[in-house]
């Protein structure tokens, strides 16, 4: 015992320095100077490599080797210390710390690329990290983590997911998603586009009520702007960004529903796991289950958005949506567009599929950063039947490549996959919870999703927290019969 005590108590300091870390992340996105980007990536390095230097310290070692866990709680965490042990293990402390000094400038390079619609500007600062987290995922490979650098990088971040398992996956999707969105399109019916301005006041002030409805603790929370909207932290300081776009009032509202997912999640792991390997989500696959079934399945259900249609209709003047029916087929409407964050459920996870097959070929060598633009537009034009018109709406559009979270992608559409999971048995535990989401109130979900899914942080696997919640392994057909359902019902197909 006292040998686990003596790891947990060195393991409780590392995991306190790496919640520093991500607060300088934050910082940098909402606050920082645009000068001081330099200087700050000096000082992520720095701190990456006092994280490496803790993580590969020869005593934990040592330590696992002794330490005899009290219950199945500590047994788990030894498990998630070797795990984070053996991938540090891989990485040499150079690469470490360069990876984090140059990801850190790159999200500044990529922000100014972005507002000036310059991939000229981006590419050879994403050669530099494309090669890094190459050589990354190349070490962790050849240390036994999955069986090539993409495997290795995804793994990650959804432990024991493959290429091959999320490959395979798709290709169940794709038929029915491609088969609904032409039937959809095909339809003759076309919901109305939201019309008119909306103040960066008025959307800011309604965000806030929205996360609020959702149940995010504000006395351990805050709200701010950010280019790409993120959530960060966890335990007693969670913090949530968004942006704001003035004719596009959805964009702020959704993608603060959807970080307010992320950080009810992490908000709502059991306070005895704090500065423990148990004490975030299990997976980055579980954590987009909660912000896509708080954004999608709940804020884009017809009972919340009634709720919704008459808090915009008193917040905002000359508000055109004149029913709670037809602002439920606006919020819904299905549309081809060329942003991510942006896209409707029946198209969003085509986006990341596309993702997905790019990040590979560029991990494994097939394709060039210089060739990407080309790359991305060729494919988008494929699969979406319509020309990219700008960088902005193409290759610049997201952070993920500039910080180097190659692999991350696909857990985008696996949290989706995971949340149909969820609600299909969180409808069937709450029978009447539409009456209550008519009323704003989403209370009686967010309590079932933190008893089955939050509480626990990372004490089960990933596959098992689904499982443990729906009582069935995960699959992709929920989501899939809910798309068809509720777009069927809008569209009349």
């Amino acid at each position: 015992m006292t040998v686990f005590t003596d790891l947990m108590a060195f393991n409780r300091e590392t995991e306190a320095l790496a919640q520093i870390a991500g607060r300088l992340g934050w910082d940098q996105e909402v606050m920082m100077p645009r000068g001081a980007a330099e200087q700050r990536g000096e000082e992520s390095g720095v701190i990456e490599g006092l994280l490496h230097a803790r993580r590969t310290d020869s005593r934990i070692s040592e330590w696992l080797a002794q330490a005899e866990a009290p219950d199945a709680t500590g047994q788990r965490a030894l498990a998630l210390i070797a795990r984070t042990f053996k991938r540090n293990a891989c990485i040499p402390a150079r690469l470490a710390t360069e990876i984090a000094r140059v990801t850190s400038v790159a999200q500044g390079i990529w922000a100014d690329a972005r507002a000036h619609d310059d991939v000229a500007r981006f590419l050879p600062t994403l050669e530099q990290v494309l090669r890094l987290r190459r050589e990354e995922g190349q070490a962790l490979s050849a240390g036994g983590f999955g069986v090539d650098a993409y495997d290795a990088l995804l793994d990650g971040y959804e432990p024991g997911a493959t290429a091959s398992g999320i490959g395979a996956m798709f290709d169940r999707m794709r038929p029915r998603l491609v088969a609904l969105r032409e039937r959809v399109m095909g339809s003759g019916v076309q919901p109305a586009a939201l019309q008119g301005n909306y103040p960066q006041a008025a959307q800011l002030a309604l965000a806030r009520e929205v996360a609020g409805a959702f149940g995010y603790d504000w006395t351990r929370g805050r709200l701010d702007l950010a280019v790409h909207p993120f959530s960060s932290g966890s335990g007693s300081d969670v913090r949530i960004t968004t942006r704001v776009v003035e004719r596009d009032p959805f964009n702020c509202l959704y993608s603060t529903i959807h970080e307010t997912g992320h950080a009810c999640y992490e908000q709502g792991i059991d306070a005895q796991y704090l500065f423990t390997p148990m004490g975030q989500g299990a997976s980055m696959g579980v954590h987009e289950s909660q912000s896509r079934i708080y954004e999608n399945q709940l804020g884009r259900s017809r009972h919340f958005t009634s709720w919704l249609w008459s808090r915009m209709d008193a917040q905002f003047d000359h508000f055109e949506v004149r029913s709670p029916e037809d602002f439920y087929a606006t919020v819904n409407r299905v549309q081809p567009g060329h942003v991510r964050t942006e896209a409707d459920e029946v198209h969003y996870n085509l986006h990341v599929m596309m993702r997905f097959d790019l990040e590979r070929a560029l991990v494994g060598g097939e394709l060039a950063a210089r060739d990407l633009e080309d790359a991305w537009n060729q494919r988008f034009a494929h699969d979406f039947g319509m020309p990219v018109d700008k960088p902005l709406h193409g290759m610049l559009q997201d952070v993920h490549w500039s910080i180097g979270l190659f692999g991350y992608f696909p857990t985008y559409s696996l949290g989706n996959v995971y949340a149909g999971c969820l609600h299909q048995s969180l409808r069937k535990d709450l029978p009447a919870l539409d009456d209550k989401l008519a009323q704003g109130q989403t209370g009686p979900a967010t309590a079932w999703l933190r008893d089955k899914v939050h509480r626990s942080g990372s004490l089960y696997r990933p596959a098992e927290v689904i499982e443990r919640a729906c009582g069935f392994a995960p699959t992709e057909a929920p989501l899939l019969d809910y798309l068809e359902a509720k777009f069927g019902e809008i569209y009349r197909l």
